[in-house]
């Protein structure tokens, strides 16, 4: 009988959820084991209602829904980091990482709620267990959270109502189920934040922690309205795209600058120019990136050169697809060492500037629209089912979501001590060398399938093995970064998350960076 990769991808997040709270427990703890139970039920209904059709929503095919894996990511995010907070004494971002994990609970509850609504006939036993779960749940959070922060996790998830019902009507095939909970609650969350801190007194605040959040909701207003009106019109005229062109300058020139200034009190533009020429170290590093970019570039014109040509291959390789993860490592491996926040400002930037590419690429604009379109159908894989190609964004939110989310405020003078100092490194070291080493050493030399799935235990050994000369590599290179005795924390937070990636059928770039920040960050 053949094994069901869905089986041990669960098994291994159900490791992963008692490693959490093997270090960390507190009256949470009981709530996130009653949510991931529920959620391996859930999953269950949510796969079938995909393979059947029958969900209300057009998810990726081709994957299961990910509902357990993705439910499980804020619940244990917010565990991690009130562990820190406490370490430091930090009682404010303490009672925020609380929140934090009720709304990844209530976000996780709210999908399964509606798999179990639309589901023929009613799950009987998995009413049971969802309730019993949702009831454990509330009567936890009734008792932990004060009224002000009830409310602001019915705030996210009303945001996120919404913004499911919009995305996902607008962006067919583009998420599975769980994808969808754990990017649009993750935007939902963003923006609940934004609009809290604006509706607070300005005050002369760091604009590096402004940028991504005001950058978020510009895209995505920016999309959306886009999305709606070219509807009614045509969006390939040169008419349209001028206006296209306007409306994203009006945008920016007219909402979003003021916006940040008026959050921090500085001119964003004058701001930047002055942050990254404070030092030469800070020009060095743009000058080196800006090479890397120039090396992307031409990768991509020399592949599609070669189709051009009269080859008869139209997708790029595995190792072609994976150049760009060396360069992503190229690339933050130097920021991570030398200068975290320019590293921090310049990937928002790079997210930015990917995610209006891609619009210019979706709506046909001009004169970029058409070109992107032919160069980039070259590295489409299964995963681009959808209206948008997400899966090079998805690299950068990999490896870049760990510096994003490092939390300074809960970080003692001296950095995060034990493995905690390898969390900026999540990323890169679960997707860029990870993933990377696994991929082409899997498919060149691998011939040991993991059972049920076409992943090789060459190459999962090989990527671990790889991750661990990385570490080593990281703690010559970064003398912030004292281990102590947490090896082998390190060694098996590694290995556990090798092991999701050879059977998770979601988006890896996303999902791996995410539980390897969790489990070094306790």
């Amino acid at each position: 009988m053949q094994l069901d990769p869905v089986l041990v991808e669960s098994g291994v997040v159900f490791g992963m959820v008692f490693s959490v709270h093997y270090a960390v427990w507190n009256q949470l703890s009981w709530c996130c084991i009653a949510l991931a139970i529920q959620a391996f039920y859930v999953q269950h209904k949510w796969d079938r209602l995909i393979r059947t059709g029958a969900a209300v929503f057009q998810f990726r095919p081709s994957a299961n829904s990910g509902v357990l894996p993705a439910s499980m990511v804020l619940p244990l995010l917010g565990l991690a980091l009130r562990g820190r907070c406490i370490a430091v004494g930090n009682v404010y971002m303490e009672r925020f990482a609380m929140v934090i994990t009720v709304i990844g609970m209530m976000l996780a509850l709210f999908l399964s709620l509606i798999a179990l609504g639309i589901t023929r006939p009613v799950p009987t036993n998995t009413c049971v267990i969802a309730g019993i779960a949702s009831s454990a749940i509330l009567y936890t959070v009734k008792q932990t959270l004060t009224v002000s922060e009830v409310i602001e996790v019915l705030e996210v998830l009303l945001i996120f109502v919404y913004l499911s019902l919009i995305l996902l009507y607008l962006l067919p095939r583009c998420f599975t189920p769980g994808e969808a909970l754990l990017i649009l609650g993750g935007i939902s969350f963003i923006i609940k934040q934004l609009i809290k801190r604006s509706l607070a007194s300005p005050g002369n605040a760091d604009p590096l922690m402004y940028f991504l959040p005001v950058a978020v909701l510009g895209l995505v207003l920016l999309g959306m309205f886009f999305a709606v009106l070219f509807v009614f019109m045509e969006s390939e005229t040169w008419s349209a795209s001028l206006f296209f062109h306007t409306m994203t300058a009006v945008l920016g020139l007219g909402l979003l600058v003021p916006w940040l200034t008026l959050l921090t009190q500085h001119h964003p533009i004058t701001w930047f120019l002055h942050f990254i020429t404070e030092t030469n170290t800070r020009l060095w590093l743009i000058g080196f990136w800006a090479a890397l970019l120039l090396l992307a570039v031409g990768v991509v014109m020399h592949q599609n050169s070669h189709r051009s040509t009269g080859s008869k291959k139209h997708q790029a390789s595995t190792t072609v697809r994976k150049y760009f993860h060396l360069l992503t490592v190229l690339t933050f491996v130097p920021g991570l060492a030398l200068d975290r926040p320019l590293l921090q400002l310049a990937s928002v930037v790079c997210l930015s500037a990917l995610l209006f590419l891609e619009f210019v690429r979706y709506f046909r604009i001009r004169p970029l629209g058409p070109p992107l379109r032919h160069l980039l159908t070259l590295f489409l894989d299964e995963r681009d089912s959808g209206p948008l190609i997400l899966t090079h964004i998805y690299l950068l939110l990999g490896v870049a979501l760990p510096v994003w989310l490092t939390p300074a405020s809960c970080t003692p003078k001296g950095g995060l001590g034990g493995a905690g100092g390898l969390v900026p490194y999540a990323g890169v070291l679960a997707v860029g060398v990870g993933d990377t080493v696994a991929s082409v050493f899997g498919s060149a030399v691998g011939e040991i399938r993991w059972p049920g799935t076409k992943k090789t235990f060459e190459g999962t050994a090989t990527s671990v093995f790889a991750q661990i000369i990385a570490v080593v590599v990281f703690l010559i290179a970064d003398s912030s970064i004292n281990l102590n005795a947490s090896y082998s924390w390190v060694v098996g937070s590694i290995t556990m998350v090798a092991m999701l990636e050879a059977y998770t059928l979601q988006i890896d770039n996303l999902l791996l960076p995410l539980y390897l920040y969790i489990l070094l960050l306790l």
